[in-house]
């Protein structure tokens, strides 16, 4: 955008360095696209209208526009910024319970108490009730009631209350989340992150859960499709170990003009205008507006904590190309193979793709990545050093 095109779409081979996972493998291909003067909704309307093309290929007409739900919405909803709207949201009990309860219960009456709902699982033997706990395991910060019918024997008003916030029917699984007493006050930053942690660990168990009784409930049957916007991301994330702000897209996404004067003073509370496109609970690609100003890119360097030298001497190229007037531009890149991936059922990239890759990263038709020769380490100024035993 800064050369001149105003908008380009591609299909491009990509290679990252990161662990494998079922949907993620080193080589990988994307659908890139970028518009000039673009809002989030044209980049939306645009991706729609390919996906929606792309599934009447298979005999699936998609409705849209796709919701849409804020970061922030997704995580208290939903535990994970990339919801599977096919199971229902949790819902927040916190007021379900009297001070005395939560007390009773050693949670604290400050982090969120939340009722997850896995529909159609029935009435749960003894030893299905004691397996809840195994699969939320030992989360620090966050701990399990078990399922509502135990709550039921000892607090019989608060698990009333708690059926008339979450709504489930009769035949649903209830289970219920919340913080664990913390020892010790937070600051705003720290209380905001030890509610997300409540959050994740029972989105966590929500979807473990929907997993466990899927064949009970049958939302996950193939050919039911829902997608999802996520909006609204944070700008930063605090790194606890550094002690410093993040960027948690990329530094050279726009923050919401009505954040921008909290970059210095709250930059936890500042978004971004980054959006992610969501299917059943798969991330299928993730864009943002980019910055296109010179005086916002360095407000943002700085609040990364880097100095202006350091500005200079990463993307003082960068900064310098902002100044002749950059178009406001946006995009998205979406994951091609996990697109064929979903829609064919399959439950990894590795039944989809050709040639793919083991655990260790390895080619098995060709057996690479291989040793590399003296001679090529010598062409490119590069040695092997043993590690030495200490």
């Amino acid at each position: 955008m800064i050369s001149g095109f105003d908008r380009y779409f591609q299909i491009v081979r990509c290679f990252r360095d990161e662990d494998l996972r079922a949907d993620r493998q080193p080589e990988f291909t994307q659908i890139d696209l970028e518009i000039s003067f673009a809002r989030p909704e044209m980049v939306f309307h645009v991706v729609e209208g390919f996906l929606k093309a792309a599934l009447l290929t298979i005999g699936v007409d998609l409705q849209t526009p796709f919701p849409q739900m804020s970061y922030d919405q997704a995580i208290r909803l939903y535990g994970i910024d990339k919801p599977d709207l096919r199971l229902p949201a949790m819902a927040d009990v916190r007021h379900a319970f009297a001070p005395e309860n939560l007390e009773t219960l050693h949670v604290d009456p400050e982090l969120p108490v939340v009722a997850i709902v896995i529909p159609k699982v029935g009435e749960l033997s003894r030893k299905e009730r004691d397996e809840i706990k195994t699969m939320f395991g030992d989360r620090k910060g966050a701990k399990v009631f078990e399922d509502i019918k135990r709550l039921e024997k000892s607090f019989p008003e608060a698990a009333a209350k708690v059926r008339e916030l979450a709504k489930p029917n009769a035949d649903d699984l209830v289970v219920v989340v919340a913080g664990a007493k913390r020892t010790e006050p937070a600051g705003e930053v720290k209380a905001r992150q030890q509610a997300y942690a409540v959050y994740a660990a029972a989105g966590q168990l929500r979807l473990a859960l929907g997993q466990k009784y899927a064949e009970r409930h049958g939302a996950f049957k193939q050919g039911n499709f829902r997608f999802l916007w996520v909006t609204d991301f944070p700008m930063f994330e605090w790194d606890e170990t550094e002690g410093r702000w993040n960027a948690a897209h990329h530094p050279f996404t726009s923050p919401h003009d009505e954040d921008m004067d909290k970059l210095e003073s709250d930059p936890g509370a500042v978004r971004a205008l980054a959006y992610d496109v969501v299917l059943n609970g798969t991330e299928l690609g993730s864009g943002s507006i980019r910055i296109h100003r010179q005086d916002i890119q360095a407000k943002i360097f700085n609040a990364l904590g880097m100095s202006p030298e350091e500005q200079q001497a990463r993307f003082g190229f960068f900064l310098e190309a902002l100044q002749y007037g950059t178009p406001p531009h946006g995009g998205i890149a979406l994951g091609l193979d996990r697109i064929v991936m979903i829609l064919a059922g399959a439950e990894s990239l590795r039944e989809v793709i050709p040639f793919p890759k083991t655990a260790k990263a390895v080619d098995l038709m060709v057996d690479a990545p291989t040793p590399v020769s003296e001679r090529q380490l010598k062409e490119l100024g590069i040695a092997v050093v043993a590690k030495k035993d200490f």
